[in-house]
C-alpha cells in the first residue's frame, strides 16, 4: 500500500520574484499546484479524465509555512504526498527544498474535495482509494 507521491522541479524565474529577488508568496503556491496536479494524476485524476468526467479536486484549505526564502535562479524540489483520506475530502502535504543544499523552504498542507461540475456538487471519495492506500495518516 504505497501512498501516492510525486516530486516536481522548478527553477526560480524573474517573474517569480519581487523587486528584492525573493520569491513572492503566490509563486510558491503556483509551484505547489503544479506538483499537486501531477500527484492527482497518480491518484487517477489526470487532466484528461477530469475533463471527461467533470469531477475536479477543489482546494478547501491551504496551510503554508514560509520557513526560508527562495531566490532568483534557485533550483527547487517540491515533494507531494497523499497525507490523509476522509469520507469526502483528502489532505496532501508538500515540502519544498532548495536542490543545492536540501534547505527546507516551505511546508504546506492542503485539504481537497472532489466536486462534480457544472453542478458544484461534492462527491464522496472513490471507494478504492482506501483499499489501495489504506489510511495514509497511519
Amino acid at each position: 500500500m504505497q501512498k501516492p507521491e510525486f516530486t516536481s522541479y522548478e527553477e526560480v524565474m524573474f517573474f517569480d520574484t519581487d523587486c528584492g529577488g525573493v520569491v513572492h508568496n503566490l509563486a510558491y503556491l503556483r509551484m505547489i499546484e503544479t506538483c499537486r496536479t501531477h500527484l492527482a494524476a497518480k491518484m487517477g485524476l489526470n487532466l484528461q479524465e477530469m475533463g471527461n468526467s467533470k469531477i475536479f479536486p477543489v482546494v478547501l484549505r491551504t496551510e503554508i509555512d514560509y520557513r526560508f526564502p527562495a531566490q532568483l535562479g534557485n533550483q527547487l524540489v517540491i515533494h507531494g504526498t497523499l497525507e490523509k483520506l476522509e469520507r469526502a475530502r483528502f489532505w496532501c502535504a508538500f515540502v519544498m527544498t532548495r536542490k543545492e543544499d536540501q534547505k527546507r523552504l516551505v511546508t504546506c498542507r492542503q485539504s481537497l474535495a472532489l466536486v462534480q461540475m457544472p453542478q458544484g456538487k461534492p462527491k464522496r471519495l472513490p471507494d478504492d482509494w482506501k483499499t489501495r492506500w489504506g489510511d495514509p495518516a497511519v
